[in-house]
């Protein structure tokens, strides 16, 4: 996986982690810790799943997880390690 792609996966797992439907930058931000050039990975991973239709923009910095963004996210979770399987029958 890439840096961009680990990026835009800590973002997208930000929601679950923050129990929020809507979170602003500065709480993404956290997706990257205190390091300078993480932070500014996270800001243009956002920028990333925005334009790739998997955050939606809420205005005054907040964006939500589109349906797209959800299910991406749930897929993220399944293949983690510890994370959800499904099996389909």
């Amino acid at each position: 996986m890439s840096a961009t792609e680990e990026a835009a996966a800590r973002v997208l797992g930000m929601f679950e982690v923050m129990g929020k439907d809507a979170l602003d930058l500065h709480e993404l931000f956290e997706a990257g810790g205190n390091d300078p050039d993480a932070r500014r990975a996270v800001f243009f991973a956002v920028e990333n799943l925005v334009e790739r239709g998997l955050l939606e923009e809420r205005g005054n910095d907040f964006y939500s997880l589109t349906d797209a963004g959800r299910e991406a996210a749930r897929k993220r979770k399944a293949e983690r390690p510890g994370g959800e399987t499904r099996h389909d029958e």
